[in-house]
C-alpha cells in the first residue's frame, strides 16, 4: 500500500475515533461553533430552506396578488380578474400551510442532533468525573438549549424567507417602493444587532442578583429564629438590602437596554409604514399605482412588521438564554479537561443515617424527620437538646432498639448501648465487667481488667467492693457506681461503636470527662454521646442540635455563632460547663 494510502486510512481511523460530542465542545466564540455545527448538517438545511420557500409563497402571493387584483381587476372594472387574483392568493396559503407544516421535520434535524451531542456529553463527564449535577444539567441545562435554539431556528428562519418574499414582491410591483421600504427597515436592524451582546450581558447579570436574593431571602426565613436571639436584625437587613439593591439595579439596566430594543422594533417595523403613506403623492407622481401600493402595505403590516417582532423577540429572550447556558458548559468543559482533583482519603462511616424518620405510630408526628448523618469511624459525636425532643429516640434507632418508618441506618461494626439506668446483676466484679466480652471471664485478665479500672476513674470503687473477684449486691450499689460498672462492661467490650445515652449523668465532672476521653482513646473506637452536661459538646469532634424534627450539625463553635438554642444550652450549662442541660422533664419520645 502507498504511503497516500496509509495517510488516508490514519485520517479515516482519527475521523472514526473523534469524540461525538467534538462539534459542539470544540474551541471557539459561540457564533463560530454554531456555524460549523450548522455546516456538519448541510443537507438538512437546504431541506430547510426548501420547505421554508415553499411557506414563503404566501407571503409573496398577499401583496403581488392583492395589487394586481385591484389594478388590473376591481379598479379596472373587471371584478372577475380581482376575485381571480384573489383566488391565486387563497391557493397560495394552502400551499404555504403545507410547507409549514414540512418545516418542522427539518428544525428537529438540526435541533435533536445539538441534543444529542449534549448529552452525550454531560453523561460522558458523569461517568468521567462523577458529576453531582448531571442529573440537573440532563433535566434542565439541555432542555434550555434544545428549546432555545429550536426557537432560533424557527425565527430566523420565518423572518428571512418573509423578507426575502416581500422585497421580491415589493421589487416586482415598483421598484421605487424598495428605495422608501428598505432603509428605515436596514436602520432598524442594525440597532437592534447592536442591543443583542449588551442586552443579554444585562440579563444575565439581573438573573443572577435574582438568584442572589432569592437564596438570600431563603437562608433569612430558615433562620428567623437565631436570628432575632442573637440580635442579628440589622446586619441582616444590611445584608439582604445590599442584594436588593443589586437587583434593582440590575432591572433597571436591563430596562434601558430593552427600551433600545422596543426602539429599534419601531425603526424597523412602523418607521417604513409611516414613511410609505408619507411618500405616497410622491410615488404616485413617479407611476406607482394605488394597488402596488395597498399591496406595499400589506407586505409591510401583514408580513414583516410580525416577523421582525418574533425575531426580536426570539433573539432578545431565546438567543440570551441559549448563549448563558452555552458559556455555563463551555466553562464547565475547560473544568473537566484538567485532571481531576483528588480528594482527601475520608475514613469509613461508623454510623450512617439516610433520610432517617420515626413516629410512635402511623398517625403521630415524627419525632425524627428525613435526618441525613455520618459519624466516621473513630469519631466523635455529641447529640443535645430539650428534654423529650428525642435524642434517646434517635440513639435506639442507631442500637437497633426501634425500627425507622423510613429510611435507613448503616452501622460499620457492632455497637453497645449503655442507657441512662444502667444494668447490673448478682455475680463477681469481674463477671459484670466481662459480660460483653465472647470468651468471658477467663479471656479477661486481670492486668486488663485493672487498665480498664485505671482509665475509667473506678479504682476506688473496685478498692471499695472488694477487688474483681468480689460478688456485687446491685441493690448496695448507688446510681453512679451502677453506671460506672456498666461504662466499664462496654469499654471492655469488643464493639467499636459506643452509644452512651446519658450513661454519666449521675457521675461528676470530671469523672465522665475521664470517662469519654478512654472511650475516644479505644483503637478505631467511635463514641456517640447523648449529653447531660455542656463539657461534654465542647470536648466532642461534632454536635447533632435537635429542636423536634429538625436537627443542626457542627462544631462548638459553629452552633455557638448560627444556632440561637445551642447558645440557650451552653448558657445553661455555664458555670464551667457542670450544670445539667437535662430539667428532668418526661421521658417519653427523648
Amino acid at each position: 500500500m502507498t504511503r497516500r494510502g496509509d495517510r488516508r486510512r490514519r485520517r479515516g481511523a482519527r475521523a472514526r475515533t473523534r469524540p461525538a460530542d467534538a462539534e459542539v465542545v470544540e474551541s471557539g466564540s459561540l457564533p463560530r461553533r454554531g456555524l460549523r455545527f450548522l455546516a456538519a448538517r448541510r443537507p438538512a438545511l437546504l431541506r430547510l430552506a426548501a420547505w421554508s420557500a415553499v411557506e414563503a409563497a404566501h407571503t409573496f402571493a398577499m401583496g403581488y396578488a392583492l395589487a394586481r387584483a385591484l389594478d388590473g381587476g376591481f379598479l379596472d372594472g373587471r371584478p372577475g380578474t380581482g376575485a381571480g387574483w384573489l383566488g391565486l392568493a387563497a391557493l397560495a396559503v394552502l400551499v404555504g400551510a403545507y410547507g409549514t407544516g414540512r418545516t418542522y421535520g427539518g428544525v428537529a434535524a438540526l435541533v435533536e442532533p445539538l441534543r444529542d451531542r449534549l448529552v452525550h456529553r454531560v453523561v460522558a463527564r458523569a461517568l468521567r468525573d462523577g458529576d453531582d449535577a448531571a442529573v440537573s444539567r440532563l433535566t434542565h441545562q439541555v432542555e434550555i438549549a434544545r428549546d432555545a435554539f429550536a426557537g432560533l431556528v424557527m425565527v430566523a428562519r420565518t423572518f428571512v424567507f418573509t423578507a426575502a418574499g416581500a422585497l421580491v414582491g415589493l421589487s416586482l410591483l415598483a421598484p421605487v417602493l424598495l428605495a422608501v421600504v428598505v432603509p428605515p427597515l436596514v436602520a432598524g436592524l442594525l440597532l437592534f444587532l447592536a442591543t443583542l451582546r449588551p442586552l443579554a450581558r444585562r440579563q444575565e447579570a439581573y438573573l443572577a442578583a435574582d438568584e442572589a436574593i432569592a437564596q438570600s431571602l431563603g437562608e433569612v426565613t430558615r433562620g428567623l429564629r437565631d436570628i432575632t436571639a442573637g440580635g442579628a436584625e440589622a446586619h441582616v437587613r444590611a445584608a439582604a438590602g445590599a442584594l436588593v439593591d443589586d437587583g434593582l439595579r440590575a432591572s433597571r439596566a436591563l430596562a434601558r437596554w430593552s427600551v433600545v430594543r422596543v426602539g429599534a422594533l419601531a425603526v424597523a417595523g412602523r418607521l417604513p409604514v409611516v414613511v410609505l403613506l408619507a411618500a405616497t403623492p410622491w410615488l404616485l407622481d413617479r407611476g406607482v399605482t394605488p394597488g402596488a401600493l395597498v399591496g406595499a402595505l400589506a407586505y409591510l403590516t401583514q408580513s414583516l412588521l410580525p416577523a421582525l417582532q418574533d425575531l426580536v423577540h426570539g433573539l432578545g429572550v431565546s438567543g440570551s438564554r441559549l448563549a448563558v447556558v452555552v458559556r455555563r458548559l463551555t466553562a464547565e468543559r475547560a473544568t473537566a479537561a484538567a485532571p481531576p482533583l483528588r480528594r482527601p482519603a475520608r475514613p469509613p462511616a461508623a454510623v450512617e443515617l439516610r433520610g432517617l424518620t420515626f413516629s410512635y405510630g402511623p398517625h403521630a408526628d415524627p419525632v425524627v424527620r428525613g435526618l441525613d448523618l455520618v459519624v466516621p469511624t473513630g469519631g466523635h459525636l455529641v447529640i443535645v437538646g430539650p428534654s423529650g425532643v428525642g435524642k434517646s429516640t434517635l440513639t435506639g434507632l442507631m442500637a437497633g432498639l426501634l425500627t425507622p418508618t423510613r429510611g435507613e441506618v448503616r452501622l460499620g461494626g457492632e455497637r453497645v448501648l449503655i442507657p441512662q439506668e444502667a444494668y447490673v446483676f448478682s455475680g463477681t466484679l469481674a463477671e459484670n465487667l466481662a459480660y460483653l466480652r465472647p470468651d468471658g471471664v477467663p479471656g479477661v485478665s486481670g492486668q486488663e481488667l485493672a487498665a480498664a479500672a485505671d482509665a475509667l476513674g473506678m479504682t476506688a470503687l473496685v478498692s471499695r467492693l472488694g477487688g474483681f473477684t468480689a460478688s456485687v449486691a446491685p441493690a448496695e450499689l448507688s446510681a453512679g457506681e451502677r453506671q460506672h460498672i456498666a461504662l466499664a462492661r462496654a469499654y471492655l467490650s469488643p464493639a467499636p461503636i459506643a452509644l452512651l445515652d446519658e450513661a454519666t449523668c449521675h457521675l461528676d465532672a470530671d469523672t465522665e470527662a475521664r470517662v469519654e476521653r478512654a472511650f475516644t482513646q479505644r483503637p478505631g473506637g467511635t463514641l456517640v454521646v447523648i449529653a447531660h452536661r455542656m463539657s461534654s459538646a465542647r470536648r466532642a469532634d461534632r454536635v447533632l442540635v435537635m429542636d423536634g424534627p429538625r436537627a443542626l450539625l457542627g462544631t462548638h463553635g459553629e452552633l455557638l455563632e448560627g444556632s440561637a438554642l445551642y447558645r440557650d444550652l451552653a448558657g445553661a450549662g455555664a458555670g464551667a460547663g457542670t450544670r445539667a442541660l437535662d430539667d428532668g422533664g418526661p421521658r417519653v419520645g427523648r
